[in-house]
C-alpha cells in the first residue's frame, strides 16, 4: 500500500501547526503542491519562568499570519518544501505598538529511504533537513510583539510512520541549531551579568512530536502532541521584564489538524485544525486556530500534454 498525500509546510513563530513536513506523508514525482494558510493566535496568560501570570499592560497578545508555501516531488522519495510567512502582531493594551511584515524564509528537504509494507501494515522511515533565515529587518528584542527570533536556524529531524488500513502513528524528533543574532543595543544584561555586546547567544531546540488518527486519500484527522525544550542555555524572565530573545521557551502542545481533498477536485483541498499551549515555560499560554486551501499541478501530465 503506497502512501502518497499532499505536504505543505508552514513555520511560524515559535511552534508549528498544520498539515506540515513533520508528517508521514509525501508529494509523488513531478507534482507541485502550492497554497497558502491564515493562522490566529492569542494569549492573556503566559508563564514567567514557571510562575502563569497576565499582565495588564499587554491584555491580549495576538499574532496572525498568512503563510504561502510549496512542495515539490523531486522523486517519491524525496520532496522539497518551501515557506515565507507574513507576520503581523497586536497587544490589546498598553503602549507597545504591534509589528508587521514578511518573517522568515524557510527550505525543507524530505527523503524517505525506506517503506516496507508486512501483512496489512506499512512502515516508512524519514531523514529532514531544513533551514530558515530571516528576510526582513525586524526587530528580534521586542518581544513578545517581535516577529520572529531572526535566527538562521539548521534543523535535522529523524521520523518513524506506521500505517494499517486508514489509521496510522507517527512520531518524530527533531533538534534544531540556532545561530547568534545582534540586537540594537550595546549592552544588557543576563541573570545579573551585564554583557557589552550587541550579539546574543542563542541556545538550541529540541523537538518531539507525536500524531495518530485517520489518514486516507480524501480525509485526514488527526490528534498531535507536540513538546518544544530549549537547551542549555536559556534564562527565565526576570520578574515583571520583558522577554528576552534568549530564554528557554518549552512549550507543550495539543492539537487537531485535518485536511479535506474534493472527489471530484483531487487536486484541490482544504486544512484546518487547533492547538492550545498546555504547559510552558516563559512562553505564552496561547490558542491558535488555522485555515488554509492548497492545489497540486501535475508538471509530468502538463509536459506530455505540451508534446503531444
Amino acid at each position: 500500500m503506497k502512501k502518497i498525500y499532499i505536504n505543505c509546510l508552514i513555520l511560524l513563530p515559535l511552534f508549528m501547526c498544520a498539515q506540515t513536513e513533520i508528517d508521514g506523508i509525501m508529494m509523488s514525482k513531478n507534482n507541485f503542491c502550492v497554497g497558502a494558510v491564515y493562522q490566529n493566535s492569542s494569549w492573556s496568560e503566559y508563564w514567567e519562568g514557571s510562575f502563569k501570570r497576565e499582565n495588564l499592560n499587554l491584555g491580549t497578545v495576538s499574532t496572525k499570519s498568512v503563510a504561502v508555501m510549496g512542495n515539490y516531488g523531486v522523486s517519491d522519495k524525496l520532496n522539497l518544501i518551501l515557506s515565507l510567512p507574513y507576520v503581523q502582531t497586536n497587544a490589546s493594551a498598553g503602549t507597545l505598538k504591534g509589528q508587521k511584515g514578511i518573517q522568515d524564509f524557510s527550505v525543507t528537504l524530505k527523503y524517505m529511504p525506506l517503506e516496507k509494507t508486512i501483512g496489512k501494515s506499512t512502515y516508512s522511515v524519514y531523514a529532514l533537513g531544513g533551514f530558515s533565515t530571516p528576510v526582513s529587518d525586524y526587530t528580534a528584542d521586542y518581544l513578545p510583539l517581535s516577529l520572529g527570533l531572526k535566527s538562521k536556524t539548521a534543523t535535522l529531524r529523524l521520523m518513524g510512520d506506521y500505517q494499517r488500513g486508514n489509521f496510522f502513528s507517527t512520531i518524530s524528533g527533531a533538534y534544531l541549531k540556532r545561530a547568534n543574532i545582534t540586537i540594537e543595543r550595546n549592552s544588557y544584561l543576563i541573570n545579573d551579568v551585564h554583557y557589552i555586546s550587541n550579539e546574543v547567544d542563542m541556545p538550541d531546540v529540541i523537538s518531539v512530536n507525536f500524531r495518530a488518527g485517520y489518514r486516507s486519500n480524501r480525509l485526514i484527522a488527526e490528534f498531535v502532541i507536540d513538546n518544544w525544550v530549549t537547551q542549555t542555555g536559556g534564562f527565565d524572565i526576570t520578574k515583571n521584564n520583558m522577554p528576552f530573545p534568549s530564554n528557554a521557551m518549552n512549550a507543550l502542545k495539543y492539537g487537531v489538524n485535518s485536511k479535506y481533498t474534493f472527489k471530484k477536485i483531487p487536486e484541490l483541498s482544504l486544512v484546518g485544525g487547533y492547538n492550545y499551549v498546555a504547559e510552558g515555560r516563559n512562553v505564552g499560554k496561547s490558542n491558535t486556530v488555522y485555515g488554509g486551501i492548497f492545489y497540486i499541478i501535475n508538471f509530468k501530465k502538463t509536459s506530455t500534454k505540451d508534446e503531444n
